[in-house]
């Protein structure tokens, strides 16, 4: 994610004039984020001032502003969204519970078929997606969570535009006439032919009439859907859902004869979990942001716009079992002054990111919009590397990031010190668990039966003097790593090589992987490891965890 490639052009349309109590600032702030993400996650600051308009100076105080929050990382002249981004989309799709509650039955569904499905939702006169369930071919799907695309040129869309306004077919209509090729839909290729729009409303009747919907090849060649919608108990759509095959595998008429049946039962299933769920309790919101923001400011002085941190904390306040809040409500959250809270929900939801009906708040699909698709195929390596490289800087020692395969660890993300004599961990390498200090943290964390299964048939070789090749020793060792939560390994991988590990926990508390700091046995005693680096070594894992489990919160983030 480190590409400074050029950041596509805003949709054509022009935006109405914002109203006098908007926040410039958040404004400014949320054009950012849009140009990053559009660009697939990273840009160069000179082509983001290009894409945004904003001076060279406002443009600096206001990526500061965002790396200040975690939301944005400098990279050189290049700058690159940061998982904790995605607490932003996580806030919209808890407060939704469409992921939670039909997920499970979406990756079933895929399971079932063996092809992709999709849960997608309506976002003025597209469609955005809120699930995937991809099934990995050389030949895959790649769009992702928060994905726009065009109504017309979906399965889904016509379905959804069965209930659309009279303002959501103007909007439509204008829309075809200043972008013709959907050159503001980053995720599909532009428009090849002008009839995907002239059909446009004979498939939105047919889909009236009929109750399901197809895209054959109207987005790429090769790419054909069928859709059902997923309606809620008051009977209006909550999603659509979509299979999604190549015609390598299915024609259109083949996708709908073999596929459609078992997607309405699918369909069915998922109406009656809507029907059955029980309301949402509600879960607290983050507290305390309007006097982090405070304290950002003193410590930073000018270089901190603050109204574009309390904007964007204002959609924090929203999420599971906090789906609808008044003004009170959203200032009581976030601690923020009733006025300055006020003021950002009118620019949000002039920006379209929040509607509001009968003085109650509700946030929109294009949340997503900010940050969420580039950000939705982070790997666990990605996430960790800026951190590792932050620990690299502190402790003057190489760091990786390390997974359990079988019976030894392989490497997923490393950093060297730079030192004349340094530890070479190349991304990819493997070693065996029993003589690393990663490999003893992750089998400390198997199971009897798992450890017996992976470990127990494994000759354990001296691989130095000091190596430990008895069983029984090696179990007595890895209950003393499982009390203390770390493991230091001294010169029993290779003489001079000293190193120690942490563990590193996903959502629900399971061991996925671990970090480590390596060095020669010179430069630090074992207890100076201990005293020194250790502390160090843990606040980096719970930084990693941190981000890992916004990340996880909606999609699966590879280990590898």
């Amino acid at each position: 994610m480190t590409s400074t490639h050029a950041v596509p052009p805003a949709h054509p349309a022009t935006a109405p004039a914002p109203p006098e109590e908007a926040v410039a600032p958040l404004i400014r702030g949320i054009a950012v984020l849009r140009g990053l993400t559009d660009a697939g996650g990273a840009a160069g600051l000179s082509d983001l001032g290009r894409a945004t308009g904003l001076a060279r100076a406002t443009l600096d105080r206001v990526v500061g502003t965002l790396a200040h929050m975690g939301y944005v990382r400098l990279d050189g002249s290049s700058a690159v969204l940061q998982p904790r981004l995605m607490e932003l989309g996580n806030a919209y799709l808890g407060a939704l519970r469409l992921p939670d509650l039909l997920g499970g039955h979406a990756d079933g569904l895929a399971d079932e078929l063996d092809e992709s499905v999709s849960l997608a939702v309506a976002d003025g006169d597209g469609i955005r997606f809120i699930h995937q369930a991809i099934r990995r071919r050389t030949l895959s799907l790649s769009f992702r969570i928060g994905d726009l695309l065009p109504a017309e040129r979906t399965a889904p869309g016509p379905l959804l535009a069965t209930e659309w306004s009279a303002e959501n077919w103007t909007r439509w209509r204008e829309r075809q006439v200043v972008d013709p090729d959907d050159l503001g839909f980053p995720a599909i290729p532009p428009r090849s032919h002008g009839t995907v729009a002239e059909d446009f409303e004979t498939r939105v009747a047919r889909a009236r009439v009929h109750g399901w919907a197809m895209d054959d090849q109207l987005i790429e060649t090769g790419l054909v859907a069928v859709s059902v919608p997923v309606r809620a108990p008051d009977g209006r759509i909550a999603c659509v859902a979509s299979a999604v095959s190549h015609t390598s595998r299915h024609s259109a008429d083949s996708l709908r004869d073999s596929l459609l049946p078992r997607l309405r039962a699918a369909v069915a299933a998922m109406e009656r979990e809507l029907a059955d769920a029980p309301p949402p309790e509600p879960r607290s919101a983050p507290s305390g942001l309007a006097v982090w923001t405070s304290a950002s400011k003193q410590e930073l002085g000018g270089e901190f716009i603050t109204s574009l941190a309390r904007g964007l904390t204002v959609i924090t306040a929203f999420g599971e079992g906090r789906a609808e809040l008044t003004l009170s409500e959203v200032a009581q959250r976030t601690g923020l002054p009733r006025a300055t809270a006020r003021r950002a929900l009118i620019t949000l939801e002039h920006l379209g990111h929040v509607t509001v009906h009968r003085r109650v708040f509700r946030l929109t699909p294009r949340v997503l919009a900010l940050g969420f698709p580039p950000l939705c195929r982070t790997t666990l390596a990605r996430i960790a590397h800026p951190h590792l490289t932050a620990l690299t800087q502190k402790v003057r020692e190489s760091t990786s990031l390390a997974v359990l395969t079988g019976d030894e660890i392989q490497c997923a993300a490393s950093v060297a010190a730079g030192r004349i004599m340094d530890a070479d961990i190349v991304v990819g390498s493997r070693m065996p668990a029993y003589a690393t200090s990663t490999g003893r943290v992750l089998l400390a964390g198997l199971s009897a039966e798992e450890y017996s299964r992976r470990v127990a048939h494994v000759r354990m070789g001296a691989l130095t003097p000091r190596t430990v090749t008895r069983p029984a020793d090696l179990r007595t060792i890895l209950d003393q790593v499982r009390e203390e939560g770390y493991a230091l390994v001294d010169e029993e991988l290779e003489a001079g090589l000293r190193s120690i590990a942490v563990p590193v926990r996903d959502r629900e508390g399971g061991l996925i992987a671990a970090v480590n700091v390596t060095m020669h046995s010179s430069r630090r005693s074992a207890a100076e490891c201990v005293r020194a680096v250790l502390p160090e070594l843990r606040a980096t894992a719970g930084q990693v965890e941190m981000d890992l489990h916004l990340a996880g919160r909606f999609v699966r983030v590879p280990t590898l």
